[in-house]
């Protein structure tokens, strides 16, 4: 898939990693991933820890093009999307307002739900305007369980699951700590998927479902990425007909959010009636050895190698776009 892409006309890379949320470490992980394969395959590629270097630097130091490995906030929320463009210097995964988009978990659901797209019913509370009845209505709206989550926050960084209203003060006050805008969710029962995609806009398309059964169902930061408890079944095992379509329901809902690049979402599939609810978008997904994207990939016959290569060669600018789609235009009215 990667053969015709020339490492050496890719120029200087620089593969963004750390930073300064909460996923750091993950960050570093997935940038450490990232940098080895680019290296392997001939690109002249080199760590750049944006918490510890100044932007302005990538331009100074000549480099052409970025690999964003970061995760969170100040790295996948379109800030450091924003500075490159500024910069001139092309960057993976999507643009400043997909990104801005995606990071907020609330203003997903908001956009997929005008499009008719399933996700669980939800309640945002707002740090410093909740009142304990608020967070005591909770079970009655969403019913129990519940999940508690910071709107902002990856990796399942400050996420709960709520069984007892007893523990839902103490959650959402925790949730709070994390992000101003507090996510209550319904609780789904059943399988646990996501589902990478990768392209942009009409070429966009979806890799295999990855099926997630985690110890217990609790698929939070320690079983993600420090301990080999969890399972990753691909092939998925889902009943026939369901896993095509989810992968059409997960593209249609990354390109209505404008993504480009790659990407991930992640789906709860109800138990009772086998209907998907979309609960997140990753825009920069990991790559680290746990990670899933590399896993689907690989079952796609796409080497960890190829796919930072290929991911690296797509690595574009917001206004590259516009200006294609102008000049798209304006070929097409002279034709007329």
């Amino acid at each position: 898939m990667t053969a015709a892409i020339d490492p050496k006309a890719l120029g200087k890379v620089a593969v963004l990693m750390g930073g300064r949320s909460a996923e750091r470490e993950v960050s570093l992980m997935s940038g450490a991933g990232v940098l080895k394969a680019l290296q392997g395959k001939g690109v002249d590629a080199h760590a750049f820890d944006p918490a510890e270097r100044d932007l302005s630097e990538l331009k100074r130091k000549g480099f052409k093009r970025c690999f964003i490995a970061l995760h969170g906030r100040y790295g996948e929320d379109g800030t450091v999307q924003g500075a490159l463009e500024l910069l001139g210097i092309p960057y993976t995964g999507s643009g400043v307002m997909a990104s801005s988009i995606a990071i907020d978990k609330v203003m997903t659901k908001r956009v997929w739900l005008a499009e008719g797209i399933p996700t669980p019913k939800f309640v945002l509370l707002r740090r410093g305007s909740y009142q304990p009845a608020d967070v005591q209505a909770l079970p009655e709206q969403l019913g129990l369980p519940l999940i508690v989550k910071p709107a902002r926050e990856g990796s399942s960084i400050g996420v709960a699951k709520i069984t007892d209203p007893a523990q839902l003060q103490a959650a959402v006050d925790a949730a709070a700590a994390l992000d101003a805008d507090v996510l209550c969710e319904q609780f789904v029962a059943g399988d646990e998927v996501t589902c990478p995609i990768l392209g942009t806009g009409d070429a966009a398309r979806a890799l295999p479902v990855i099926r997630i059964v985690a110890p217990e169902g609790n698929y939070d930061y320690q079983n993600k990425y420090f301990t080999d408890d969890t399972q990753y079944l691909v092939p998925c095992g889902l009943p026939e007909g369901e896993e095509a379509a989810i992968q059409a329901l997960v593209t249609r809902a990354y390109r209505v959010l404008g993504c480009r690049g790659w990407g991930r979402i992640d789906v709860m599939i109800d138990a009772a009636t086998r209907q998907p609810s979309l609960l997140e978008i990753n825009t920069s997904p990991g790559m680290t050895g746990h990670s899933l994207v590399p896993m689907s990939a690989r079952a796609d016959g796409i080497s960890y190698e190829d796919l930072c290569l290929q991911l690296l060669a797509g690595a574009a600018l917001d206004l590259q776009r516009t200006e294609r789609r102008r000049g798209a235009q304006a070929a097409g009215e002279g034709a007329a």
